[in-house]
């Protein structure tokens, strides 16, 4: 009968699969390495936008048009934040 304890994957398994050196990336042992912030940005964008669509509707009162506003100025803040903390002399 086979066992129900899961293999956790070594760092070793996770340097061999990912092709890169633990010393240069030490997040290689989490699999973490920022591959997908295109597509992080991509759906800040896109849910800041959002929460400006959802200010269109029925309700009576202004006070979730503000929380709304809110939060998409928050998620923009971070967005244009992280691009130009990106475009830094550092990180060309």
């Amino acid at each position: 009968m086979a066992s129900k304890q899961l293999e956790h994957p070594t760092l070793e398994d996770a340097v061999k699969a990912s092709k890169v050196d633990p010393v240069d990336e030490p997040s290689v042992g989490w699999g973490w390495h920022g591959h997908a912030t295109k597509t992080f940005k991509f759906f800040g964008w896109f849910f800041a936008a959002f929460l400006l669509l959802m200010i269109i509707g029925n309700q009576h009162g202004h006070v979730e048009d503000l929380y709304l506003i809110g939060f998409a100025i928050l998620l923009v803040v971070i967005l244009v934040w992280d691009s130009v903390r990106k475009r830094s002399k550092w990180n060309r």
